[in-house]
């Protein structure tokens, strides 16, 4: 089957000044030619695809066969994982923020749900990014908003993967305040909360912050190991909410939010 021409011919921009350099533009289409649907091409293929000649395809070829980008059986050619610095060189330039915005964005959109991302400073936990889907609290949230951790899902998450004298550090002192009927306030209970999150892997806290919502929260793991920030769906349980209960909601919400939660982890150790 003869292959067509797919890929963008930025040599042939009319609009390119004196300063672009075709060389490079032909050695981009070139890598560019290589998809799911051509994982493997001669030198004729890349030649049609690219729309390149014979001569100038080989050479390119050659050049990042030498470079390592691309592997060659003598015949057909592949490229290889180094390709990827490519893509890691613009997700090194971006803050953990900037990677977890996209995620949030289709995570609520999927969802229908506000979903927000936040850290740990000191005991409390800050918020790094939100998407806003529809009106839940009283209070209104955005980016650096401030919660007592041990009242939400993401504080108890990030609460619940820190080391123990890290956790008892932050906690010495702290009044755990009833602010719903539905808060836990006793040390020990919420140790012990703590302790299941962690085992468990997510942390869901029905209307202990504030009465009508109900938060799932996951850890976003860094390359280390170490819990680098924490993501939630939140969710209405009043008359207007979702109507759904408790299991039912973390049935319906943990699966989007551990996929969200591995995605930015992809994320994070792609930048090391």
């Amino acid at each position: 089957m003869e292959h067509t021409s797919a890929v963008p011919q930025a040599v042939e921009n009319s609009n390119a000044g004196s300063q672009f350099v075709q060389s490079l533009a032909r050695g981009l289409d070139v890598i560019r030619a290589f998809d799911a649907e051509h994982p493997s091409m001669t030198l004729t293929d890349v030649a049609k695809l690219t729309g390149l000649s014979r001569a100038t395809a080989r050479r390119f070829l050659l050049t990042l066969a030498d470079l390592g980008y691309v592997q060659t059986d003598g015949k057909h050619f592949e490229l290889t994982s180094r390709v990827l610095q490519l893509g890691y060189s613009y997700l090194s330039s971006h803050t953990l923020p900037q990677l977890i915005d996209p995620v949030l964005q289709g995570l609520s959109a999927r969802m229908r749900e506000s979903s927000s991302a936040s850290v740990l400073d000191g005991a409390d936990v800050v918020y790094i990014s939100r998407v806003h889907a529809r009106s839940i609290m009283r209070v209104g949230i955005s980016v650096g908003s401030r919660f007592p951790a041990y009242a939400t899902s993401m504080g108890r998450v990030l609460l619940a993967h820190l080391p123990a004298a890290d956790l008892e550090a932050r906690l010495a002192g702290r009044e755990l305040s009833a602010l719903t009927p539905n808060t836990i306030t006793d040390p020990a209970e919420l140790r012990a909360e703590l302790t299941r999150v962690r085992a468990q892997g997510y942390c869901l806290v029905d209307q202990e912050l504030e009465i009508g919502l109900r938060s799932i929260a996951a850890p976003v793991f860094a390359p280390d190991g170490s819990v680098a920030a924490a993501l939630n769906i939140s969710m209405s349980t009043l008359p207007n909410g979702t109507g759904h209960d408790v299991d039912e909601a973390a049935a319906l919400v943990l699966p989007e939010l551990l996929a969200a939660a591995e995605q930015v982890r992809a994320a994070l150790a792609a930048r090391r």
